[in-house]
Order: C-alpha cells, then sequence, then structure tokens
C-alpha cells in the first residue's frame, strides 16, 4: 500500500499495480542515487543491489500465481518503502542535509541491509515453492473452496511467512505457528515442506533468545510428532540444538532435549550428535536439569550408548558415574530406567568399562534399583553383563543371589530372562551353584520352563542344566513334580524350540531316579528322542537308550 506524505492516507492497490509502482520507482532511485558524490564506497554497493532489481521483478512477476498470492503484494510493498527510503536518502546527500556523518553512515548500511533482504526475499519466491505455498484472501478462498482446503491454505501462508521478510515479521509467523500447531498439529504436518524445515532451522540461529525458543518448540512438537526427523537432521538443525542444551533458557534446554533425545532414536545420528559436541551439555543436564530435561538427556546419552565405537569415549567424558548417581537420586522413574539401559549398553563387550562400572560401585546401585515391586530388564542385563568380572565374596557380601531370586519371581519376561542368563555366567563352581540353589532360585527357573518365549524356556533349560550337576540342586529339582513334564516337552524337535539340547542335558541328569525315568517315558519322551537321536542333537541317543532299557526292564518285571 502507498502513503500520502501530508496526510497518510493508504491507498489500496492490486498486485500488479504495486508492481508498476515499484517499476516507476527504480529508475528514479537509481538517478537519484548516482547524482550523490558523498559517500561513495556506499552508494556504489547500494547502486549495483538497485540495478539487480528490475530482473528479479521480471522473473517475479511471471510466475503464474503472482497476482494471486498475498506475499507477492507485501514484497512488493516492503521494495517500495525501501526505494522511497533510497530516494530520501539520496536527496539529503546529495544537499548535504543530514545530521551527521556517523549517523548517515549508519542509515546507508541499514538501507544496504534492507536491499539484501528484498533480493533475498525475491530470490526465495522465484527459486522455492513460497509463492505457491501462499494463500489466496480468506474471503475469496473461502467462497472457492472447502473448509479444509482454506485451513491447508491459510497454514501454508504461515509456513511461507517464516522464509520471508525482516526478524520481527517472522517473529509473529512463529507465534502464530505455535497457535496453529496447538489446535490442528495434523494439518500442519499435512502441508509442512522441506523448505519449512529450512527456515525453522535458519531462525534457531537468530541472536534473539525469543525467537529461539519460540523456534525450538515448533521443532520440539514436529519431533514428537514424526515425519521429518531426516529434514532436521540434513538442513543442519543438530549444532543450534546442542548450542541450545548448553546454553539456552530453561524452556529452550527443555525442548531442545526432547528434540535429541527424539532425534537420537537412529543410530546415524546418535553418532552424529556425538560428532557435534552434544555429550557433554547431555551430560551436565542429566546433573543439574528439572525433571523433564534430566529424563530427555538421559534417554539421548543412552541412545549415543547404543553406538559401541563411541563407548570408550562418553566413559572419558564422565558418562558413567552420572548414570550411576541417576539410578541413585533420578528425579523421575524414567531417568533411572534411561540410566541402566545406559550402563547395559556401556558394559555389553568392552571388559575395561566394566571394571570401571564395577570400580564406581555401578553393581550396588544397580542392585538397590533391582530391588524395586517391578525389577527392570535393562538394570538385570547390565548386572549380567559384569558379574562375570566380580568375585564371588563381592556378589555374596551385596546379596546378589536373593536379588535375583526377585528378578526371577517378579520381574518381567526379559528381566527373568536375563536374570536366568546371569547365573549360566556366574555358575562356574561349586560354591557358586550351591549359592544359586540356596538362595530359592532353582523353583523359580523350573517355573519359566512353561511359558510361551521360546528364549526365555531356552535360557531357563541352560540355567537349571548347569545347577543340577550339583546334587543338591538336583534333589530340588527331582522334588519338583512339574519339572520332568515341562523338559519332555522341551524335547519338541521343531526348529523353534531352541532349548531341546538343554532340555536333553537336564533329563540325563535326572534319569538316575527311576521316578522321573518313568515319568519322562509316560511323558513320551522316547517318541521325541528318537527324533532328536536322527537329528544328531548331543546326548538324545544315549538318553533314549537308558529310557529304553527301563521300559524293557520293567516290561518284563509286569510279566
Amino acid at each position: 500500500m502507498a502513503e500520502d506524505d501530508n496526510n497518510n492516507v493508504l491507498v489500496d492497490m492490486s498486485t500488479e499495480e504495486w508492481l508498476a509502482h515499484v517499476q516507476e520507482l527504480v529508475p528514479v532511485a537509481l538517478e537519484k542515487a548516482k547524482k550523490v558524490k558523498g559517500f561513495t564506497g556506499r552508494w556504489k554497493i547500494i547502486i549495483s543491489k538497485l540495478e539487480q532489481i528490475p530482473s528479479s521483478l521480471s522473473d517475479l512477476s511471471s510466475h503464474p500465481f503472482f497476482s494471486k498470492n498475498t506475499l507477492c503484494k507485501e514484497l512488493l510493498q516492503a521494495l517500495s518503502q525501501t526505494f522511497e527510503e533510497a530516494i530520501e536518502l539520496a536527496q539529503l546527500c546529495a544537499k548535504e542535509k543530514y545530521e551527521g556523518k556517523l549517523r548517515m553512515q549508519s542509515d546507508l548500511d541499514a538501507l544496504s541491509g534492507k536491499l539484501d533482504l528484498n533480493l533475498r526475499d525475491c530470490g526465495l519466491f522465484i527459486k522455492t515453492s513460497v509463492l505457491g505455498e501462499a494463500t489466496l484472501p480468506l474471503t475469496v478462498a473461502g467462497s472457492q473452496q472447502e473448509p479444509e482446503a482454506v485451513m491447508h491454505s491459510n497454514i501454508r501462508e504461515v509456513l511461507a511467512r517464516l522464509q520471508i521478510g525482516h526478524l520481527e515479521s517472522k517473529h509473529k509467523a512463529l507465534d502464530s505457528l505455535v497457535e496453529v500447531m496447538k489446535e490442528d498439529e495434523k494439518n500442519v504436518l499435512a502441508v509442512l515442506g522441506r523448505s519449512n524445515i529450512a527456515a525453522l532451522v535458519q531462525l534457531l540461529l537468530e541472536t534473539s533468545p525469543r525467537v529461539r525458543e519460540k523456534t525450538v518448540t515448533v521443532i520440539c512438537s514436529l519431533v514428537e510428532s514424526g515425519g521429518c526427523e531426516n529434514w532436521l537432521v540434513s538442513e543442519g538443525a543438530l549444532p543450534p540444538l546442542i548450542r541450545l542444551v548448553e546454553s539456552g533458557s530453561a524452556v529452550g534446554k527443555e525442548k531442545a532435549t526432547i528434540s535429541l533425545q527424539r532425534l537420537s532414536m537412529s543410530a546415524e545420528t546418535a553418532r552424529e550428535i556425538f560428532g557435534h559436541g552434544g555429550v557433554r551439555p547431555l551430560i551436565e543436564l542429566c546433573r543439574t536439569g528439572n525433571s523433564v530435561s534430566q529424563a530427555a538427556a538421559a534417554c539421548s546419552l543412552k541412545n549415543i550408548s547404543a553406538v559401541p565405537e563411541v563407548r570408550q569415549t562418553l566413559a572419558e567424558e564422565g558418562i558413567v558415574k552420572v548414570m550411576i548417581n541417576l539410578l541413585d537420586c533420578g528425579i523421575l522413574l524414567e531417568s533411572k530406567e534411561y540410566a541402566a539401559e545406559c550402563l547395559q549398553n556401556l558394559t555389553a563387550s568392552n571388559e575395561n568399562l566394566r571394571r570401571y562400572v564395577i570400580s564406581e560401585g555401578g553393581i550396588r546401585s544397580l542392585l538397590a534399583y533391582v530391588d524395586g515391586p517391578l525389577p527392570q530388564e535393562s538394570a538385570v542385563v547390565a548386572l549380567r553383563n559384569l558379574v562375570g568380572s566380580v568375585s564371588m565374596e563381592m556378589l555374596v557380601s551385596l546379596g546378589f543371589f536373593p536379588r535375583l531370586a526377585h528378578v526371577l519371581k517378579s520381574g518381567s519376561p526379559g528381566a527373568q530372562q536375563a536374570a536366568a542368563s546371569a547365573i549360566c555366567r556366574v555358575c562356574n563352581s561349586t560354591e557358586m551353584k550351591k549359592l544359586v540353589g540356596e538362595a530359592g532360585c532353582i523353583p523359580l527357573l523350573v517355573k519359566m520352563l512353561e511359558v510361551k518365549s521360546n528364549s526365555v524356556r531356552e535360557v531357563a533349560a541352560q540355567a537349571i542344566s548347569n545347577l543340577i550337576t550339583l546334587s543338591v540342586n538336583c534333589r530340588e529339582v527331582k522334588r519338583d513334580d512339574k519339572c520332568v513334564p515341562y523338559l519332555v516337552q522341551l524335547l519338541d524337535p521343531s526348529p523353534q524350540n531352541t532349548a531341546k539340547k538343554y532340555a536333553v542335558s537336564c533329563l540325563t541328569s535326572l534319569a538316575s531316579s527311576k521316578k522321573c525315568k518313568k515319568l519322562m517315558i509316560s511323558y513320551g519322551a522316547i517318541g521325541y528322542l528318537k527324533k532328536l537321536s536322527e537329528m544328531e542333537v548331543p546326548g538324545a541317543k544315549k538318553l533314549l537308550e537308558r529310557l529304553e532299557r527301563g521300559k524293557l526292564k520293567s516290561l518284563f518285571s509286569r510279566k
């Protein structure tokens, strides 16, 4: 819109009329600028930028949506104001009627910056999809389109405004986008494009704390909704998000950390976060953040620790002490769980890290966490990783074996499986086997033989086959009437049954008992063993022969 200098009357004009008006101003501004004698260097730069405008306007006006796009009119209005300012400054410089040299230099620099912005916006309109994304005026659009189409059109305009104009106008667009996201996130996601993501990432780099905070709030909502993670990473969002975790406001830190939590679920992105220096600020947030930030930071670090090649460096950055502290003092239960998962990852394959976790008191903290009413799988797996590096005396002093029994009784199937696996790892001596039996683990392991999960049954059978070699434990197994039937069922030759070799081992140890042999025969062990013998499963043929001899003796004695 044009202004009357005396009355400030706003005159409404069409887009084409604005174009004609701007095209009339260009030669006037150039003529005035070329007559200026002072500030030669600055005016030379301004003139070169003014001379680029006509070709940009020509490209812009040739677009099929030019006259229908509300943003085109606004861009032309901004150009008109810039040219009028250029004409005014040129006249002042030509007549040397300005307040001071420094003031004029500052004004000319500001004018040059506005021309840069105008040229950049013209380029965006021409090179990107902004021109096609914006909307018709609401009064027109509402009469021609369905409500959902109108909504999409309005959202496209809000998103397009993130890419053009000065910072304050982008700030207003951000405000609008935040409100739209609250009310209609689904439709925002439906029209979101890569160029919009790129614009949001650029706003993360702005110096204004308000703009950065609102931008990261939008990005956090988009990340939590899913679907644009790859765009964010490829457009360079990770470094500014990490900087916000490092030095942003409380809200900025929280939203940035939640964003990194989601983005780090990808192993490749987790590597990039590590490479961009994201570990230290995340570790610091685990120490000092609020409950939400702490949990999100712990989860991000857990995701990064899943990458094997960075684990040693993570330990050098102090992650082990921080995670052990979270296990002991984490604000939310989630933080404790993420810490346990992180320790599980760190101790998966690196013996040096296992010893380091042990030396920092990690086993004690993991056992204390396992004492809860619902022992978590990750903590038990971490313990399983560590037990092979710990002395029997230490395990006894920490009450390790009764706690294993607690997990076998009350834990989830995954936790029970990890506990049974830990038993397999520690049962390398007679004394260890005795301690496990005395803790009451054997009946609980037998009960695990009836669950549906193949992997749980397998590890339970493996643990029993290790323990049963000790006579006192063997007697404990024999006392359980359900054990032999469960083990016979595990002789099933199907490929899905991975426990059959351990079932053969257990039944072989029990075959010295007449009662157990009779039970094996009555539940059909011979038929299974014949098939397993053909499959050359270790021990199957020998056990089959023992049972068949027992069956013949029983037959002759009855006759």
